[in-house]
């Protein structure tokens, strides 16, 4: 069986690309993530990924497999629990929101907005003509207000961390950097 590196070495190879030095593999099977630097471990993670199948299909609400990029990072200086609406902090923490205990996954902490690098597969258009462009369907790595509930899947798409380790992720990654979903 491959390691997520190699799969993304050949997958590179086969789109002309470039690898980066910094990797996260997502695995949905497993709901777990792993962070490499030039091809190896540095950290694991426990993640949540879509409550629906996996999908690379707009309003599908799965998230979306193959290589991605971080296309931004949003949140820097921003407190731990700071809850975004349309990539904006609220100034409010996730514990300030009245249905929070109820509201399914606030976006919090810190965004990694991704960006499919897959033509037809997580990138603009797929050959039936469907929307399966990750950055369009507004796919992120960011933190939740149910971290009880990580390591099962809970999302409507996007991968979802610990607030502070989302935080901590954050200042070792960089736009560029890639993101492997299988």
């Amino acid at each position: 069986m491959k390691s997520p590196w190699e799969s993304v070495t050949e997958t590179c190879t086969r789109l002309g690309i470039k690898s980066a030095e910094r990797l996260l593999a997502v695995h949905i099977a497993t709901q777990t993530m792993q962070f490499f630097r030039k091809g190896e471990l540095v950290r694991s993670y426990v993640i949540s990924t879509s409550k629906r199948p996996p999908s690379n299909v707009k309003d599908s609400l799965g998230t979306p497999r193959g290589l991605h990029a971080i296309a931004e990072k949003i949140g820097t200086d921003q407190p731990p629990g700071m809850v975004f609406k349309a990539r904006v902090p609220t100034c409010r923490h996730f514990n300030e929101v009245a249905d929070a205990d109820t509201h399914p996954n606030l976006i919090t902490s810190r965004i990694l907005w991704l960006r499919g690098l897959e033509r037809g597969v997580n990138q603009g258009l797929n050959i039936t003509g469907e929307l399966v462009d990750t950055y369009e369907r507004y796919v992120y790595v960011h933190g939740t207000n149910h971290e009880d509930r990580l390591g099962t899947p809970q999302s409507a798409g996007c991968v979802l961390m610990r607030n502070l380790e989302i935080i901590e992720l954050y200042e070792e990654v960089r736009a560029g950097d890639f993101v492997w979903i299988e």
